[in-house]
């Protein structure tokens, strides 16, 4: 368990190495859309049947007994 807790403090120390500066601003892009279909799709679905049956488990009986306080 404690080999795990180096991993986060790792990637803290990693983090706050390095810098970024942002050196230009972003645009989004001009999009003309025309037309266009959507596809067509046959789908079969699968057959289920869901019923409930009693089943009866036969299961092992235990046996504790507690040791003896010395």
């Amino acid at each position: 368990m404690r080999k795990f807790f180096w991993i986060p403090a790792i990637a803290v120390a990693l983090a706050a190495a390095c810098t970024a500066e942002q050196t230009q601003e972003g645009e989004m892009p001009e999009v003309d859309v025309r037309g266009g279909q959507m596809p067509a799709y046959d789908v079969d679905p699968a057959n289920v049947t869901v019923t409930q049956d009693t089943q009866r488990v036969i299961t092992p009986e235990v046996n504790v007994t507690p040791a003896p306080n010395p």
